[in-house]
């Protein structure tokens, strides 16, 4: 009998991992999905679910209840290295931090697929994620070109020691920094992990600077907080916003004109891609070191196109059967 793998994710929100264990003594495989302590982003949680029918493994969710809690996702990933696992799918909330506990894996033999945030460690199997950078390139074109090329422009950065947030941040440095009629006011400040925190940071931001003409966050938490500080400020109409990623309250945003455009990823493909890349390297096949899985911005006038509604909107049916 061939072997079958139990997939065990084991983060929440934007930190994830996926572990490929051995089932012994087991006829079919076995799909679970326990709302313990949450799940995490559906879309993705989506993907991996469907992506294991034809491969033969088993999903459970499990993680840190909180999205900046580095301790607790080493301690899960050193507890799977231990268990000795077949193959992991990390998705790490800092690049450095867990770099050891991954480090630890590949000297077991066991097969390192990061995905969504990236890893300061060469040894990983494969990287599957959005062109960070590319992403934050096209918020700064699209708010350059919003703003006419002239203006004040302020970035409210995620947090420190995120891999993906910080290519987004430097990308859209790089591409609004062409515009020679913008002015960067201010990039040194952080929104956090936490909604609350993102609007404390928001409003105080501007608070500091009344007279910004433009706004750029790199992450759906970040953008939700500077979203709701300028509607408390009654802002939204004097501000050009573009934000990194959705949520539904982002997306009602976008349609009513208080957000002018959204970065979008694509999770579901992210979720197939980095699954299929780790069950490929459990079993020997050869895997791209690199998997780009997209990035598109999405301006207001655009949200309705089926291309757009498409990765807003992924069918989520299966999660129900």
């Amino acid at each position: 009998m061939g072997l079958k793998y139990s997939l065990r994710s084991t983060a929440l929100n934007e930190q994830r991992l996926v572990a490929l264990e051995s089932l012994q003594g087991r006829d079919d495989p076995v799909i679970v999905l326990p709302r313990a302590g949450g799940l995490p982003r559906p879309s993705i949680h989506h993907e991996v679910f469907g992506s294991l029918r034809d491969l033969g493994v088993e999903v459970i969710w499990k993680g840190p209840i909180r999205e900046d809690d580095r301790a607790e996702q080493i301690q899960i990933v050193e507890n799977f290295v231990v268990r000795g696992v077949d193959g992991i799918v990390l998705m790490p909330m800092d690049r450095k931090a867990l770099v050891t506990p991954a480090e630890e894996a590949g000297g077991q033999g066991i097969p390192v697929v990061v995905a969504d945030s990236d890893l300061d460690w060469e040894g990983r199997t494969s990287f599957v994620a959005t062109d960070n950078r590319r992403g934050g390139e096209l918020a700064g074109e699209a708010l350059a070109e919003m703003m006419g090329g002239e203006g004040s422009v302020i970035l409210l950065r995620y947090q420190v020691g995120s891999a993906s947030t910080y290519e987004r941040e430097e990308g859209f440095l790089e591409a609004i920094g062409k515009a020679a009629g913008i002015e960067i006011i201010s990039s040194n400040q952080y929104a956090g992990a936490t909604n609350e925190g993102a609007y404390q940071a928001s409003e105080n931001l501007l608070n500091s600077f009344k007279d910004v003409d433009g706004i750029f966050c790199p992450n759906e938490s970040a953008a939700f907080g500077m979203l709701r500080a300028l509607q408390d400020s009654g802002r939204t109409d004097d501000v050009a916003f573009v934000g990194f990623d959705a949520s539904d309250k982002l997306v009602e945003a976008l349609r009513a004109g208080e957000i002018d455009a959204l970065v979008l990823q694509d999770p579901v493909r992210m979720g197939e891609l980095s699954v299929r890349a780790c069950v490929a390297a459990v079993r020997g096949e050869a895997v791209d070191p690199r998997i780009d899985t997209g990035v598109v911005v999405v301006p207001s006038a655009s949200i309705d196109d089926p291309s757009v509604q498409a990765l807003l909107k992924p069918d989520l049916s299966i999660l129900d059967e």
